[in-house]
């Protein structure tokens, strides 16, 4: 089944990776994204999501292109639909212990690893497979933009790392979390100035702003 686009460009066939997996024999295909590899605050976010077979949520998109009113609705309706589904997250401090990207690769594992059942073939959004994933796997650069299972991952991810910031929002009031989520914008930097550095902030990647003690 084709995904509409509301441009020129060739409409994105929605399930061709799900597809290919199942001609192969592949039963459970499993989706993978994650959330919050930018901030300079918080952990960092995966999902895993197995979706039934052929299954296309309405509405469903990388959630980037989507509003956060959408995001919400669209969170409560994937995870009533699919057959199975887990959030991992690894926290500020590993992400400074082991770096961004080996902490990304291992909220991805332990999102596959958390599902309540094992999938056959696993879809992840990026160009390399994580290395403590042992299921059969495929890397799908762009792919919450191209697969149905890695976008419906990529909004429980963005959806759980959001609700988790305006946690952390009513905890540290005066950093705006619940403005930025995190991000490295005007605003946080503001506040990193005025406030200092807290204990959820990634002081590996404050390293090169000018004016934040560390």
């Amino acid at each position: 089944m084709k995904k509409k686009t509301k441009d020129n460009t060739p409409p994105v066939d929605w399930l061709f990776y799900e597809n290919a997996a199942a001609a192969n024999g592949c039963k459970l295909i499993c989706g993978v994204d994650e959330a919050g590899r930018g901030p300079l605050a918080g952990a960092v976010f995966a999902a895993a999501v197995i979706l039934p077979p052929n299954t296309i949520i309405e509405g469903v998109n990388d959630s980037k292109k989507l509003s956060e009113k959408n995001r919400e609705r669209l969170f409560d309706i994937i995870c009533e639909k699919a057959l199975a589904y887990s959030v991992a997250s690894v926290s500020e401090a590993v992400i400074d212990e082991i770096n961004i990207l080996q902490a990304t690769y291992r909220a991805m594992s332990q999102a596959v690893s958390g599902l309540s059942v094992v999938p056959d073939f696993v879809l992840i959004d990026g160009n390399k497979i994580p290395p403590r994933i042992d299921i059969p796997a495929e890397a799908v650069v762009g792919g919450d933009a191209k697969s149905a299972s890695i976008a419906c991952a990529s909004i429980l991810a963005k959806v759980s790392r959001d609700r988790y910031m305006l946690s952390l929002a009513e905890r540290y009031p005066q950093y705006c979390f619940e403005r930025h989520k995190g991000y490295g914008t005007k605003l946080h930097i503001e506040k990193l100035r005025e406030f200092g550095v807290s204990e959820i902030h990634r002081r590996s990647f404050l390293t090169k702003i000018e004016g934040v003690q560390l």
